[in-house]
């Protein structure tokens, strides 16, 4: 008489992990992160980049779920980079983790088409919270900036104290960051991928904007703000 098999324990399958993509240019930076990222049992990393270019390769060959993005890059800023990755793959969720002012970005990235934004000054834990905020499909901003907000949906209008800067379009805060780290109107040219012209019309703008009455007076402007965000 055959003997009955024995009934084989069924091999355990591994959870389905959430796929996370680094986008920062430092490298001690995108190690840091990656690590608080790799302790959590539902998380991996799975790809890192250091600058725009490398995050769009990133993105067709990774398939990440949620991207971590830096707004300070080596080629073009974060927030271009946000919404092309919005236009490459719109499922990819986008967190900002940054050293600007959120008061200034926090809204502009969230119209580039991120769903939240957090400074780099705060905690591991932070981090943590805020990605399983956007994966659960609703925004991660401070309490701050959420009221701030709210505020100004509610009043219609800029909310009181603030930054000149706000008036400013996002490629003319690209330039205004740019000149503030020493970039000539040509270098940026070169950078934004816009001809020298675009980048002469955009200083004219800024300066319109921001009461600026020449073009020294712009350069330092820009240098002070850059130095007083901390490099980003």
């Amino acid at each position: 008489m055959a003997k009955k098999a024995a009934n084989k324990p069924r091999p355990k399958t591994e959870p389905i992990k959430t796929r996370v993509m680094i986008v920062d240019d430092h490298p001690i930076v995108r190690r840091g992160l990656a690590e608080t990222i790799r302790q959590e049992s539902d998380l991996e990393v799975c790809c890192e980049a250091e600058d725009a270019r490398a995050a769009i390769a990133a993105i067709r060959e990774g398939k990440p779920d949620v991207a971590v993005v830096d707004l300070t890059l080596k080629d073009i800023g974060g927030l271009e980079l946000i919404k092309q990755i919005r236009a490459i793959d719109e499922d990819v969720i986008m967190l900002v983790l940054s050293m600007h002012d959120e008061s200034l970005y926090a809204e502009r990235c969230l119209r580039a088409g991120a769903k939240g934004y957090i400074m780099k000054q705060e905690g591991s834990e932070r981090l943590v919270t805020a990605l399983r905020t956007v994966l659960a499909g609703q925004v991660y901003l401070s309490e701050k900036m959420s009221a701030r907000l709210l505020g100004k949906m509610v009043g219609g209008g800029t909310s009181a104290g603030a930054s000149p800067l706000e008036a400013l379009s996002d490629r003319e805060l690209e330039v205004f960051e740019l000149l503030g780290r020493g970039l000539g109107t040509r270098n940026i040219a070169e950078r934004l991928c816009v001809s020298i012209k675009t980048v002469e019309s955009h200083r004219e703008h800024i300066k319109q904007k921001l009461n600026i009455k020449n073009a020294t007076e712009l350069v330092q402007h820009a240098t002070q703000w850059v130095m007083s965000e901390g490099g980003g």
